[in-house]
This record gives structure tokens, sequence and C-alpha cells, in this order.
């Protein structure tokens, strides 16, 4: 099969989309399948060459010269390579996709990233939808994409070809305990609930330090946030970090409070580690923690329940432990692998769909 991925960029910027793009693109071409992508560029271009994925440059900036632009180059990039399936990650790209496919050369498929966008129900453009969670599908839905249309492929990413030529992770020296969470430096993430969460505590627990992992816009806001809580010596501000591995295997308490929040990949990965773990009760963190029994679920926008969680935790190491390993149980279904293997299903399902379909307009012969 001839598999065409579209994405924005292939940077190693710690983008959750561009991740599970790279990992299908690599688990696809290993599969024996002739894959490519299309993208603006990035450092992930070496490994997606040592897998012979090749790299069409596609510059998908939305403003209205560019666009023009990237349509004929689109164009010529499918004139080139001849897909049997083009699979968006983003908007645009899907957009392209559709509105450019004249005579049915393709199939095309979308994957539904980030649900809480509004722009989002474009991804119902493909032929069919996949999302990365129960609760996007739902919401999906309600926004009008036919249930014929959505497959569910949850997230997962351990054994992620990303990881594979990387030397073998050591802990990172950190203060204990240890809380910690990896996420942009976004407010919708809950970074804020969880400086004053922490703040709350931090008199009780002079010996706790909180580790923020990631860059976004709104580091300088939390960085003065965290600054007027009085405790910044023990609030570290550590920037994006190509392998954030070595935090969660240091770490006590890992923390994702986000307001919404498709299907984080970095649940699976603190998982692994077997950190304690918070997240907020919403969209597909729920799932992701095997509907609360593999981590806590709060509120989001809550720093009372989240403080009174964290000091549960840190005054209980029986608990603590408890959720230690309650963390690590029944990960399989976290593997990259099985994304692959689902993802290439609803392929099958596609071209078999497409090909019939084809047939029966006189479109090819049988």
């Amino acid at each position: 099969m001839r598999i065409l991925h579209i994405s924005n960029h292939v940077k190693e910027i710690g983008n959750g989309i561009v991740n599970v793009a790279v990992d299908l693109a690599c688990l696809q071409a290993k599969d024996g399948h002739n894959v490519a992508i299309a993208s603006a560029g990035g450092e992930y271009e070496t490994l997606l060459k040592s897998y012979g994925i090749e790299h069409f440059q596609l510059d998908q900036s939305r403003t209205p010269l560019n666009i023009f632009k990237a349509a004929w180059n689109f164009w010529k990039i499918i004139q080139a390579f001849q897909p049997d399936i083009v699979h968006g990650h983003m908007m645009t790209g899907v957009v392209l996709a559709r509105f450019l496919r004249f005579s049915d050369k393709y199939a095309l498929v979308a994957t539904v990233h980030n649900a809480f966008q509004q722009s989002a129900v474009l991804m119902g453009l493909g032929d069919l939808v996949i999302v990365v969670s129960q609760a996007v599908g739902k919401l999906m839905s309600q926004r009008g994409i036919p249930n014929k249309k959505i497959r569910v492929v949850s997230n997962g990413t351990l054994g992620s070809p990303r990881n594979q030529n990387r030397r073998e992770c050591s802990p990172k020296l950190l203060q204990h305990p240890t809380i910690t969470t990896v996420s942009g430096m976004y407010r919708r993430k809950g970074i804020g609930e969880l400086i004053d969460g922490f703040a709350k505590i931090a008199e009780e627990f002079p010996e706790a330090h909180l580790y923020l992992v990631g860059n976004g816009p709104d580091r300088e806001s939390l960085e003065k946030q965290a600054l007027e809580t009085g405790f910044i010596s023990r609030i570290h501000f550590e920037g994006f970090q190509p392998e954030p591995k070595s935090y969660l295997l240091a770490s006590d308490i890992f923390v994702l409070v986000s307001y919404f929040d498709s299907s984080p990949l970095v649940i699976p990965e603190a998982r692994e580690v077997g950190c304690a773990i918070i997240g907020s009760n919403v969209d597909g963190i729920p799932e992701a923690l095997d509907d609360g029994k593999a981590g806590i679920l709060v509120p989001s926008k809550d720093s009372h329940t989240l403080a009174e969680t964290l000091r549960d935790l840190l005054s209980d190491p029986q608990k603590l432990n408890f959720w230690k390993k309650q963390a690590s149980q029944n990960i399989e279904r976290l593997n990259a692998a099985r994304v692959h293997r689902e993802t290439l299903a609803v392929y099958y399902e596609l071209a078999h769909n497409y090909r019939y379909s084809k047939v029966k307009s006189g479109n090819c012969q049988a």
C-alpha cells in the first residue's frame, strides 16, 4: 500500500500530533508499505529517511498567497507519489487533500487529535475519521460527523520508533519527593492550578519540589505566578526536554490536569515508569488511566482538590506506592504497535470499500 501522511511539520518539539504521525509512518514502512510524509520539515526527517520514508516539502502556512502555493505543491506531490491512502493529521492538510482529489485517485483518512478546536469538525471531510479516544468520538458525533465514519484508535506511544535509537535513559537527579508534569506551557494544560495546588501544600512538605517540563506561550506568566507563591526556589521550569523520560523515571507523582485533552501521549510514558498519577477527569484522560484504576482523577480547574490529593499521597507512603503500582499495570495496550495495527485496519477497510465503489462505477477493472 502507498501511504502519504500530511503534517504541518516533523519537528522534534514534543508535539503529540507529529509524534503519532512519525510513529505510524515508521512502523508502516517497517511493515513493508511504501510511505511518504509531506510537511514543512524538521528534525525527524533523519529518522524518516532511515526507515526509507520519502519526505516532501509542503508549507501549509495559512496565508492567502501560500495556500495557493501549497495547493499547487500538494497536487505535484500526489502526481509524483500516487498514494492509495492519504492520512491527514491536521486540518489544513485534510482540506487540501479533500478538495484537490479531482478524480478519486486516493482514499482520505483524517485523525482528530485536538477535538477542543472548533475547526476539528473539518476533519469530517475524510472518508473515514480516526478519533484518539471514545470521548473524542462522542464529541465529533455531536458536532455532526456521522457515526458510520468514525473509528476509535486510542493513542499509544510505548515502543515508539522515535525512542529506539536513543541510549538507555537514566533518572534525572531531582529533589524528593518529586512532583512533575511534562506538558506545553499553556494555561489550558492546568499548569496554573498545579502551581497553586503545590503552593497550598508546600509549607507542610518542605522537601517537596515541583518540576515543570516543557515550553509554551504562557511560560512567562506562569513563572510570574510561581514567583508570587513564595516557593519559587522549589518550582523548577525545565523547558523543553527531548528525553522527558529521565524526569519521569525520577518522579514520585506525575500530574496532568488539563482543561481538555483528547488523549495525551505522556500518560502512557508516566505509567510505564511507574509514577503515581493524578489526572483531570476530562476527555480522553480517564480512558488513558483505565477509568481511574491506574491513576487518581480530579476535577479540572480545581487547585483545592488537587492540593488535597497531593497532600494525601505525600503524607501516606503506602498509598503513594499503591498508586505507583497501579499505574504500571495493564499497559500492553498503550504501545505504538497496537496503534499501527488498528490504523492499518482502517486503511484496509477504506481501501476495500474504495476499490469496490470504483469497480461499480466503472472507473477501474475488477
